[in-house]
């Protein structure tokens, strides 16, 4: 980004940010004027992506989700270099397993957790205690349209993500009124994380999908950026479905 907008006065973090969706919605956060931390497993992706958003704005924390000293010193240092935290973006995410949940490894299945929902729910009640209980804020919960129907071989994910889609609404409950609570289930997006559901067949992959495209990063960032705004202030305890109007097929022959 070579040309930053003057600055909104609000500050977010966004985990698994260094590359795809978490990337999409940090670009979109600091195209608006936030300052931005983020976080992601590898120090030198995301030293790339902060030097790409915008280091006078952007900091990385590198750490994996599930760990909950990771957790705190990510508030830690956003509260420290920015002095509040208005949004959380809780994106970081881990899909390890392919096949018939009847023979899933029980391991596999708490690691999934960890990373998708409780991960989630550490960060949440961080920047609760921080900053937002106080002064207020957003959060937004990146799920999946997984998490809303059966998804045949990746069903921890989707059942990881139906959980986060219930915590969404248990927090939105909880926090009100104070900070607004959503999430945002998208179908197929083009990312690294996704790409073993389209790559080498994407034109196949898009044909069921009535808006005719995959989705990319930025479509989700635009979303979350309307759930982090003024816009979305009467918004809370929702799933927002970004899937390019696949759901529309759903009954039909």
């Amino acid at each position: 980004m070579t040309e930053l907008p003057a600055l909104s006065g609000k500050v977010a973090l966004v985990t698994g940010a260094s590359r795809g969706i978490g990337y999409g919605v940090a670009e979109a956060l600091v195209a608006r004027g936030d300052r931005v931390c983020i976080t992601g497993r590898n120090e030198d992706a995301l030293k790339d992506a902060v030097e790409k958003l915008g280091a006078d704005r952007v900091i990385g924390v590198a750490g994996k989700a599930h760990d909950e000293a990771h957790q705190a010193v990510a508030v830690e240092r956003v509260m420290e270099a920015f002095g509040r935290v208005d949004f959380l973006v809780n994106n970081a995410g881990t899909n390890p397993v392919f096949g018939p949940i009847a023979d899933l490894d029980l391991n596999v299945a708490r690691k999934v957790f960890e990373t998708n929902v409780i991960s989630a729910l550490g960060f949440a009640q961080r920047t609760w205690h921080a900053w937002q209980k106080d002064n207020g804020g957003a959060i937004v919960n990146i799920a999946s349209v997984a998490g809303l129907s059966p998804s045949p071989f990746i069903a921890a994910y989707g059942v990881s993500k139906a959980a986060l889609i219930n915590l969404t609404a248990q927090l939105a409950h909880e926090f009100a009124p104070k900070v607004r609570v959503n999430a945002i289930a998208p179908a197929v997006v083009k990312t690294k994380f996704a790409a073993a559901l389209y790559e080498g067949r994407e034109e196949e992959a898009a044909s069921g999908y009535p808006l005719g495209r995959l989705g990319v990063p930025s479509d989700i960032g635009g979303a979350a950026a309307f759930l982090t705004s003024e816009q979305s202030a009467w918004v809370t305890g929702q799933t927002l479905v970004v899937d390019g109007g696949i759901f529309l097929n759903a009954g039909v022959a």
